[in-house]
C-alpha cells in the first residue's frame, strides 16, 4: 500500500518561499515518477512539476519557469518542492502523487498517477 504524506504548506506572503515534502512509504521515490499538483478552489487539478526514476524533471514551464525545483532524497524516501517568489494566485491545496509504472515518462495529467497525498494548503497573501 502506497502512502504519500505532504507537509510544509502554509500562509505566506507575496515573494515568500516555502518547501513542499512528501514523505512515501510503500513505494520507493527513486524507482518511479513522482509529482506535485495544485488546485484552487473552483479549479481544475495543475501540473506542477515532475521527476523521474532517472532524475529528470519536468516543469510547468509557463506557471513556474524557474522559481520551483523539484528534488528527493533517496535515503529519506522524501521528495521536495521548493517553491520562491511565490504569488497570490498559486494560492492552492498542493498534492504529491507517484505514477504506477517505472517507465521514464513523465506524465502531466493526474490521470497518469495512481497515489496521491491528503495535500497541504498554501496560501500566499498579497
Amino acid at each position: 500500500q502506497v502512502q504519500l504524506v505532504e507537509s510544509g504548506g502554509g500562509l505566506v506572503q507575496a515573494g515568500g518561499s516555502l518547501r513542499l515534502s512528501c514523505a512515501a512509504s510503500g513505494r520507493t521515490v527513486s524507482s518511479y515518477p513522482m509529482g506535485w499538483f495544485r488546485q484552487a478552489p473552483g479549479k481544475e487539478r495543475e501540473f506542477v512539476a515532475a521527476i523521474n526514476r532517472s532524475g529528470v524533471t519536468r516543469y510547468n514551464v509557463d506557471s513556474v519557469k524557474g522559481r520551483f525545483t523539484i528534488s528527493r532524497d533517496n535515503a529519506k524516501n522524501t521528495v521536495y518542492l521548493q517553491m520562491k517568489s511565490l504569488k497570490p494566485e498559486e494560492t492552492a491545496v498542493y498534492y504529491c502523487a507517484s505514477g504506477p509504472s517505472r517507465a521514464l515518462s513523465i506524465g502531466t495529467r493526474p490521470s497518469e498517477y495512481d497515489a496521491w497525498g491528503q495535500g497541504t494548503q498554501v496560501t500566499v497573501s498579497s
